[in-house]
């Protein structure tokens, strides 16, 4: 792969022109209403928490075939079975993903583009002679839902393993039911700390850089271009912001942020929140925020003439996502925001990695619009075939494990994986983007570090490219 283009690092992202900026209010009124409406059609009203879950087999599930439904076609032989799910000619994994409520907006594609990627690996044989087979299961972004689902998938589908499964409300209330049952819960769609505690749960790993290695980068971020300023954050209610404002403070030094606003993303109504920001005298808001809640905040505070500095994580950064929410009005609303990515941002249409995954798309997945989504879906589908590689021709729950715990793993990531058996954490740090004339924008080095007080540095080794095939073998 080649590398991401750099430019000057720690540039100070352009401001909007005086009077794009007084278009951010007018806009922002039909901003709001389209995001509060977009999120209602998905469900947001539906409560989370600590509802009884429903008895086995309750929840909705994708049918073979679907968007996000389950390839199921048989192989052309292979090994005996060895562990719940395999079978001479399949690997059958499970995922629960938010295909209604709060979350699915772009979350949605992710599932699909996992199918797709292994669809493609199937119809070159599979993996030694199995087809993978991923069924997946709509959570709703419910972490009740999530355990009758997790159950569901474990005890009645027998899956040999949950691959990718997201949200970091819906995966931690599953952490001990997934441990009890010994089941590899690989590669969580979520940047929580929670799937790096090995010696707790020694079957769950993450995938993507978590919150507070990113918050930390973020943090520096912020520390060199917009020193003095009055820095806040706003976050989902729970790890995901609250790790990412530690990662933040673990740069700016602890208590720096004025005032820590959260969320819940049951509700819609963040005007309160905002009102807190806007009165503190943010100006530099960093946020840890699903794409729905991205764009709430941002609508609501320009509507309130409230336009700070934005420093967005990449959960909630995809601009192709927030197209859908903001409208015409995306141009207005984003220009200057600064993210970050760990992976070719998905506007690079001649990086190897987007050109293997946009074929892989247009075969197998409806040709769906290409974004941040796709990309993350099937990247993280690559390494799962990795792992499954690794874990030799008659696969065990325990040998994929300790497969992932070896590492060596490569694919699209712009630095290497930290797993280890003592790190289950996923990619290693990331590189900054800005949104820069409408178009998101590399910027800067690529960093590693780790989420305690280890040195933010430089990553100066080349990135990988996929193999000719687009699997890995």
């Amino acid at each position: 792969m080649t590398a991401r283009p750099h430019l000057t690092s720690h540039r100070t992202p352009p401001r909007l022109p005086a009077a794009r900026a007084a278009g951010r209010t007018t806009a922002a009124i039909a901003v709001t209403s389209l995001a509060v409406v977009a999120l209602a059609a998905c469900g947001s009203s539906s409560k989370s928490g600590g509802s009884t879950p429903a008895p086995v087999g309750g929840a909705p599930t994708t049918s073979a075939g679907g968007a996000a439904g389950a390839t199921t076609s048989g192989g052309t032989g292979g090994g005996t079975a060895s562990a719940p799910g395999i079978t001479p000619t399949e690997v059958l994994i499970g995922t629960t993903q938010p295909l209604t409520g709060p979350a699915a907006p772009g979350y949605s594609k992710i599932s699909a583009a996992m199918t797709a990627y292994f669809d493609y690996v199937n119809a070159a044989g599979g993996v030694n002679g199995r087809k993978i087979s991923l069924k997946v299961v709509d959570d709703g972004y419910n972490p009740a839902t999530t355990a009758t689902a997790t159950r569901q998938l474990v005890l009645s589908d027998k899956v040999f393993a949950t691959v990718g499964s997201l949200g970091t409300p819906t995966q931690t209330a599953v952490l001990d039911f997934l441990k009890t049952n010994k089941v590899p819960d690989l590669f969580v769609s979520s940047g929580s700390r929670s799937w790096d505690q090995p010696q707790k749960y020694p079957t769950t790993f993450g995938w993507q850089p978590d919150y507070t290695v990113e918050g930390k980068i973020l943090g520096s971020y912020i520390k060199k271009t917009y020193a003095g300023k009055k820095v806040c954050s706003f976050g989902q209610g729970d790890d995901f912001g609250t790790d990412g404002a530690a990662g933040v403070e673990l740069s700016l030094g602890k208590g720096s942020l004025v005032t820590k606003q959260a969320y819940d993303p049951t509700n819609t109504n963040v005007g309160p929140q905002v009102g807190a920001l806007k009165a503190a005298g943010c100006q530099v808001v960093v946020s840890f925020t699903v794409p729905g809640f991205t764009a709430l905040e941002i609508g609501t505070a320009a509507q309130t003439g409230f336009m700070p500095q934005y420093v967005i994580s990449n959960v909630g950064a995809d601009y192709p996502t927030l197209q859908g929410f903001l409208k015409a009005n995306t141009a207005a609303l984003l220009e200057g925001a600064v993210s970050d990515d760990y992976v070719p941002l998905s506007n690079e249409a001649t990086n190897p990695w987007n050109v293997l995954f946009q074929k892989v798309d247009a075969m197998y997945d409806n040709n769906a619009p290409y974004d941040g989504n796709v990309e993350y879906g099937m990247g993280l589908a690559y390494t799962f075939v990795q792992a499954l590689q690794a874990a030799g021709p008659n696969p065990t729950r325990a040998s994929i494990i300790a497969a992932v715990e070896k590492g060596g793993f490569t694919g699209p990531g712009l630095v290497p994986f930290r797993f280890s058996s003592t790190v289950h954490a996923g990619y290693a740090g990331v590189q900054l983007a800005s949104i820069i004339k409408g178009v998101p924008t590399a910027m800067g080095p690529v960093y590693t570090t780790d989420d305690t007080d280890a040195a933010i540095q430089e990553y100066t080794q080349p990135a990988a490219t996929p193999p000719a095939s687009g699997i890995p073998g």
